[in-house]
Order: C-alpha cells, then sequence, then structure tokens
C-alpha cells in the first residue's frame, strides 16, 4: 500500500496548483497552460496531476501524461512520486523540467522503465522581458494557414534533428501535421521563406499569463553559418512580447554552442537548468 502523502489532484486544490506554477513560472509553464485550458479534472486533458502533500499543504507537483514533468520538487517529493509512479508501466516519452529533479526522478525510475534513449542532464534555460538589441528581421513572420504544406518538411526536419527519431513513424506524420497545423492557426508559427522555402522557423510552444517558451527553432541547413538566427529570433522575441506574453522563456542543448550565442545577442539570461529524458 502506498503511505507517501501523494494524492491526484482536482479543482478543488487549484489555488494551491497555480501558487506552485506561479513559484517557478518557467519550468511550470507547460502545465500551467494545461491548466488554464482545461482545468484540473484529469478526464478532460491528457494527464493527471499529482501533489506531494506531507503536511496537508501541497508543496510540489508532477504532471504525468505524454510527459512528465516535475514543478517545486523536493527531494523528498522526487522520492515519493518516484515510489508511485515506478510501481506503473511507463506512459510518458519524456521526463523534462528542472535538471535536479528530472535527474533525481530518472535515477530512481531507470531501474523500473527501462534503458533511455537519451538524457540531456544540462539544457541552460533562459529569459528575456525585453526587446533584442539586435534589429529584427522584417522577414520573419507568422506563417499562414496556406502556408502549412511548406512549413511542415522544415518542422519535420527540426524535430528529426532534435529529437533524434522522426516524427512520421508512428502515425506517418498526421498528428505531428495537426500540431502545426494548430501553432499557424493560433499565429504561434514564425517563418522566413526564400522563395516558396522555409529558411528559418520557430513556434511558441507554450503560452502562458507569465510567458511563452519558444521551441523548433531551425534555420535550413544551407543558410547556416550566415548570421540569420540573430536577427530571426529578435523578430520572434520582439513578436512574442508585443503580443502574447511578458516574458520568453526557451531551453537549449549545452553542447549547442551557437544557438547558445544567438540567444545571448537577443537578450536572453539564465534562469536555471533543464534536463530531459528521452525514451
Amino acid at each position: 500500500m502506498l503511505t507517501v502523502p501523494i494524492r491526484q489532484l482536482g479543482e478543488p486544490e487549484r489555488t494551491a496548483v497555480e501558487r506552485i506554477l506561479d513559484a517557478d513560472p518557467y519550468a511550470g509553464a507547460q502545465i500551467a497552460e494545461r491548466v488554464a485550458a482545461h482545468g484540473l479534472n484529469w478526464w478532460r486533458s491528457d494527464g493527471r496531476i499529482y501533489g506531494y502533500e506531507p503536511a496537508r499543504r501541497v508543496e510540489s507537483l508532477i504532471w504525468s501524461g505524454a510527459h512528465l514533468v516535475p514543478v517545486g520538487a523536493t527531494p523528498a517529493a522526487t522520492a515519493a512520486f518516484a515510489d508511485l509512479l515506478g510501481a506503473e508501466p511507463r506512459i510518458c516519452s519524456s521526463i523534462i523540467g528542472r535538471s535536479e529533479a528530472v535527474l533525481d526522478l530518472w535515477s530512481r525510475l531507470g531501474g523500473h522503465w527501462g534503458p533511455a534513449r537519451d538524457v540531456r542532464p544540462n539544457q541552460p534555460l533562459l529569459v528575456t522581458d525585453r526587446d533584442p538589441l539586435v534589429r529584427p528581421d522584417p522577414s520573419v513572420r507568422l506563417a499562414r494557414s496556406h502556408e502549412v504544406d511548406q512549413l511542415f518538411p522544415a518542422a519535420v526536419a527540426m524535430y528529426t534533428e532534435e529529437v533524434g527519431v522522426s516524427p512520421l513513424l508512428d502515425d506517418g506524420g498526421r498528428g505531428y501535421r495537426r500540431r502545426i497545423a494548430e501553432l499557424v492557426k493560433g499565429k504561434r508559427a514564425y517563418a522566413r521563406f526564400a522563395g516558396d522555402q522555409v529558411i528559418f522557423k520557430a513556434e511558441l510552444a507554450i503560452i502562458t499569463r507569465r510567458t511563452t517558451q519558444v521551441q523548433g527553432v531551425w534555420v535550413h541547413p544551407d543558410y547556416r553559418g550566415r548570421g540569420l538566427a540573430t536577427a530571426a529570433m529578435a523578430a520572434v522575441v520582439s513578436d512574442a512580447l508585443r503580443r502574447v506574453a511578458p516574458t520568453v522563456s526557451l531551453y537549449v542543448n549545452d553542447y549547442n554552442k551557437a544557438a547558445r550565442q544567438v540567444y545571448q545577442r537577443c537578450g536572453f539570461v539564465s534562469a536555471g537548468s533543464f534536463a530531459t529524458v528521452l525514451f
């Protein structure tokens, strides 16, 4: 019998959940967006939120769905979450969040869930709340609905390069294409075109009242090394701050020095470190 102080949270705990998410708005952005959209009734969303509550007060959260995302997780909380989750089959495709919590979780869950495909232990988490000093590229704009077919191959190339597997494997890419189309429809997808070819792209994958998280940043291989990315990212940041949220955040692999230099030039500063475990 599970004796650790963990339980699934619902609407009565919404205030407590939002308190924890507000305390770390960047690590908790993915959960905050889902809570704002669907509330805390698990059957209305695609995952469940568990709370660690050692003294009748929720202290830490974990989202369990397609991704496993801890927020505000102390060592005691990660140990308790691992006890709960290790007794069940793995349903997530990744574990994402603050490095300390993710790596602690994985050290405890690895024996139950088998080997990971990749572990990225240090992904700098970066944030900005001001317009870049770099002049934005005026050719970078929101993609339009009739351009999804042009954007999709670039998105597949980015995903395959970044994640290490193709998004076309599971269902021929139908689900991933729907996601790209949703981002375009929601005015979250940016692109620069050279003729009919996408040469830069980025998306606002997550939007909350506190931040928007940029993902999917990609430059066509033929255009890399030309300084295109800095001005392109400056355009994304400027528009996102003006139109969407008070801060822009992202995380990047520590070994991607070129990307880190781009983000630094665009005014991003450190907000800690993420880690990702990929299955």
